[in-house]
């Protein structure tokens, strides 16, 4: 099944399944307002209604009690009516995290003839249309799932086949001793976006209700302070957050219990983590860049299966990084750089550094005579098991990279990502099903009549008894160890002796040193860093690069890249840090321009349309002034076998 502007996937499935599922009279109703928020007004009938219903799906703001419960996120139109849907479990994010706890709820419940009600909502214009990886994945957690995955047609090609691991200086590559962690035998090479799009088809065949083209714009929180489900995106809003005459109101999507699986800094994770205090105030999340090109190359240079990681350049000593290339199926090669976001030199930019890698020769010779098919970028979790935050909380839990489960000197999360919506779908099965919690809000009727929330405690027990567990707290000193004052050659030396032989058996845990944020310096402590220009065949400018990621994001719409305090950039960022965030960006959405308005000064200017989604910006500046918020659902990159 194809998700792009399929609005049927909405209406047909809430006309069948959601009405035979519970008596929730309404829902199929509601289920059509998400699909009127992406048809325009004129190709639609009138779908919304304002119908009340005190114990029913569909409520007014103005008239019932949820108007006086927070909501924690983007600024939203006042005082609007928003239609609601109640499910037994929200799921926020269609990645790999998100779409296995869906999978796995309704697989529970066919196998014991239980009703459970499950929605998935995406921001991506289909599945799989912002998920990006290497990739190179364990297939573990998709045999619990899908033990006939091969059968079923599951896109994962090409087999792994043969590691290796070079050191790079500016003209020369090196073997190296290959750590036991990095071992693929068993692995497959795959493009993550169209195992993801995979796995939304299989979602859907159990009956769990995805709804791409649908960001999650706020929390709902009940009077006690639990979750209580979320809020789409308002659709229809101009850049001064007054409405056009399209605008659709968002709808409230209720949950017994809600699951977070944003990604790497999720927009309301970060939130909600603040709010909740799920992080101690001493620790804190650390994060790599990953930028990362699909080519086609010619096929002599072509050798299906084979893997290479590198270290060294172009990163010097200081900078924590490495990069990769993976050799897919149908002569294409998918490469990239992952630079750790705890970097320091503020001329820094890890796009250019990109470019230098793959103008290396040992990089070059293998991409000649080729053409680029995809570029992207994200962020990665790359803290560990010291940098967690407590993962569950009342009324839901946070899963995959959202809660920070990848293994970095593997470079891989997302055998881990799927086996903790796994563990979460377990949890939550047990509580509403087994359990029989959390009675729905058209079951509950008043607020003070509501059940308790359910707080999922037995998925942190569950996550510490599991094999993430085991792996993240092996390698947990690995990572910070490139931190000491020896730099990379402290790291290297004590990750071979705690892999090969200590495993992680030490009595201490290192810790990160300060937030990614925190640890750029003034410029006037480095020299700019004179990077080569493209020669447009192997190494590209930016612009040209992001044509290839397919970003897109309607113009008259409220920027989504929010400046707390609009003159930190020029008062502070430009003069202390020389403007790094039109560096960080692998974008090209910041820039330092001529002020028409006062000659001889800088404006800092946002080109959110360029935006693709990586959430560098919100992670890497200084002044933490930056707050990525969502735009309207469907926007962003549309990622091709990446």
């Amino acid at each position: 099944m194809h998700y792009r502007n399929t609005p049927m996937v909405l209406g047909r499935r809430a006309t069948a399944a959601l009405a035979a599922r519970r008596p929730l009279t309404t829902a199929s109703t509601a289920s059509s307002a998400l699909w009127a928020r992406r048809t325009p007004a004129t190709e639609r009938p009138m779908l919304y209604g304002r119908q009340l219903q005190k114990r029913g799906v569909l409520f007014s703001h103005a008239a019932q009690g949820p108007a006086a419960e927070q909501k924690e996120g983007q600024k939203a139109v006042p005082e609007v009516e928003r239609e609601a849907m109640d499910y037994d479990v929200v799921i926020v994010g269609g990645g790999p995290a998100g779409l296995s706890a869906g999978i796995r709820l309704k697989q529970l419940a066919e196998k014991q003839g239980a009703e459970i009600s499950v929605v998935v909502i995406e921001k991506g214009s289909e599945i799989g249309a912002h998920t990006l990886s290497g990739a190179c994945i364990e297939t573990g957690p998709l045999e619990e799932l899908f033990p006939d995955w091969k059968e079923l047609g599951a896109p994962l090609n090409q087999p792994a086949l043969d590691d290796h691991m070079k050191f790079l200086t500016q003209n020369n590559a090196f073997p190296m001793p290959h750590p036991p962690q990095m071992d693929n035998a068993g692995n497959y090479i795959v493009s993550l976006s169209n195992v993801v799009k995979w796995m939304g088809e299989k979602a859907e065949e159990l009956g769990v209700d995805v709804f791409p083209q649908t960001a999650a714009a706020q929390i709902i929180y009940g009077p006690d302070g639990s979750v209580r489900g979320i809020v789409t995106n308002d659709a229809g809003v101009d850049k001064s957050f007054k409405p056009k005459s399209t605008f659709t109101p968002g709808m409230e999507l209720r949950g017994k219990l809600t699951l977070f699986a944003e990604g790497c800094h999720g927009s309301l994770t970060k939130g909600l983590i603040r709010k909740l205090r799920l992080r101690d105030e001493d620790k804190f999340q650390t994060y790599g860049l990953g930028i990362k090109e699909v080519w086609e190359v010619d096929e002599a240079n072509h050798s299906p299966g084979k893997i290479v990681h590198t270290m060294g350049y172009p990163l010097d000593y200081k900078t924590y990084g490495g990069g990769f290339i993976y050799h897919m199926e149908d002569n294409k090669v998918t490469l990239g750089l992952v630079v750790g976001l705890d970097y320091q030199n503020p001329y820094m930019s890890p796009y250019k550094e990109f470019q230098r890698f793959k103008a290396h020769p040992f990089v070059s010779k293998l991409l000649e005579g080729g053409r680029v098919i995809s570029y992207g970028a994200r962020a990665l979790v790359e803290g560990g098991l010291q940098s967690l935050p407590k993962l569950f909380f009342p009324g839901g839990a946070l899963i995959g990279d959202t809660a920070g489960f990848m293994n970095v000197p593997k470079i891989k999360g997302t055998h881990n990502a799927m086996k903790s919506g796994i563990l979460a779908a377990d949890c939550a099965f047990k509580a509403i099903v087994t359990g029989g919690k959390g009675a729905s809000e058209s079951e509950g009727g008043d607020e003070e009549a509501r059940a308790p929330p359910i707080v999922l405690s037995d998925y942190e027990e569950a996550f510490r008894s599991s094999s993430i567990f085991k792996e993240l707290y092996e390698v947990r000193n690995i990572r910070p160890s490139f931190h000491t004052s020896l730099g990379l050659w402290g790291g290297i030396a004590w990750s071979g002796l705690d892999t090969l032989i200590l495993k992680g058996r030490v009595p201490f845990t290192f810790a990160h040193k300060h937030p990614d944020h925190a640890m750029l310096q003034p410029a006037s402590m480095h020299e700019p860093i004179d990077y080569p220009k493209p020669d447009n065949k192997i190494t590209f400018d930016i612009l040209t690069s992001v044509s290839r990621t397919g970003t897109n994001h309607a113009e008259d719409q409220p920027v989504h890249l929010r400046l707390k305090d609009k003159t930190v950039e020029v008062r502070e960022n430009l003069p202390v840090y020389a403007g790094p965030e039109q560096r960080f960006c692998p974008a090209g959405v910041y820039e330092y321009v001529d002020d028409e308005a006062s000659p001889g000064k800088k404006r800092f200017q946002i080109n959110s349309l360029n935006c693709i989604h990586c959430k560098t910006c919100d992670i890497k500046d200084p002044a933490q002034n930056i707050d990525w918020a969502v735009p309207e659902g469907g926007d962003g990159p549309n990622y091709v076998d990446t």
